[in-house]
């Protein structure tokens, strides 16, 4: 094993978080990841890693290791991406993360867009609304809709969206219109709880401090589709993210309560893991999806 193999093994012990993860994505055996990182920490006369029976964390050394080989590795498949012509024109696949709705209605389009331009490139777009580990999942990009950690990711915004309490013009005739956040205890709740969303509402009250509401629901679903369904059909009260709802707000289906007390906008960012020598297909599509995403009106509208 020469030396830019046993640093690429290395990357993929970082990446995983463990020897048998590296050793099931690399395609090696476990006793054969552990000898080439014990070999590595002979050469160089430092521990890399932490073990323990499960996982293991990088030492100092290993973290700096692990960012100069990232730099290499990648020097090594642009050169080679860019003898071979993938420089010259994109291809190859592409693999995209998305939330689910947002993805649908957004994110896909573009998509499409793109591999109508570019006939040397496949997509697979994964739509799902939790947050996947782009190096553990093979994800090129990803779209996310969060305050982001700082972390090895490269992000580029996009625009911010906001939470907002909506219900239906049926629904406010009949039971009044909630003037404050207190006042939702006396009204339909329509619940939509999954691992990013609980039974407490959080707004921001007119002094600027931050305050959580519980709220007691009628009815409860795991989609926001759904939620944003009973909405409309007059159910109750519902808190959703004003992308999901935009359409159905513009065409007054749908109408925005307790405004003054909304929280600050949620940013939207495209992320992925590095931004040095990509190969050309995943650069083709930020320049290509980018400016197209900072458009959308249901990204521009919010940011304020």
């Amino acid at each position: 094993m020469d030396r830019l193999d046993r640093l690429t093994l290395f990357l993929a012990i970082a990446d995983a978080g463990s020897l048998v993860a590296a050793a099931r994505r690399t395609g090696r055996s476990p006793p054969v990841v552990t000898r080439v990182l014990g070999e590595l920490e002979a050469e160089l006369g430092v521990r890399l890693a932490e073990r323990t029976t499960r996982r293991l964390a990088l030492t100092d050394a290993g973290m700096r290791l692990a960012e100069h080989a990232r730099r290499l590795t990648a020097d090594f498949d642009g050169a080679m991406h860019e003898v071979a012509g993938e420089g010259a024109a994109p291809r190859g696949r592409l693999r995209i993360s998305a939330p689910l709705t947002f993805g649908r209605l957004h994110v896909m389009p573009i998509v499409t867009a793109f591999l109508e331009s570019n006939p040397h490139v496949t997509a697979e777009l994964s739509l799902d609304d939790r947050p996947v580990d782009l190096i553990e999942e093979g994800i090129d990009v990803a779209l996310r809709i969060a305050h982001l950690d700082s972390g090895t990711l490269v992000a580029r915004r996009v625009g911010a969206v906001r939470r907002i309490v909506v219900a239906s013009p049926r629904y406010l005739k009949q039971r009044g219109r909630p003037a404050a956040p207190d006042e939702l205890a006396a009204h339909d709740i329509v619940l939509f709880v999954n691992q990013a969303n609980g039974p407490d509402w959080r707004f921001q009250a007119l002094d600027g401090s931050e305050r959580e509401v519980r709220v007691s629901a009628r009815f409860q679903v795991n989609r926001a589709e759904a939620a944003i369904d009973a909405a409309r059909d007059g159910r109750g009260i519902a808190h959703v993210l004003s992308y999901q709802v935009a359409d159905d707000m513009a065409r007054g289906r749908l109408v925005r309560l307790l405004r003054p007390f909304e929280r600050p906008p949620i940013p939207v960012h495209i992320v992925f893991p590095t931004a040095r020598l990509m190969a050309p297909r995943v650069r083709a599509f930020l320049d290509f999806a980018v400016p197209r995403l900072s458009c959308l009106k249901v990204l521009r509208s919010e940011g304020t």
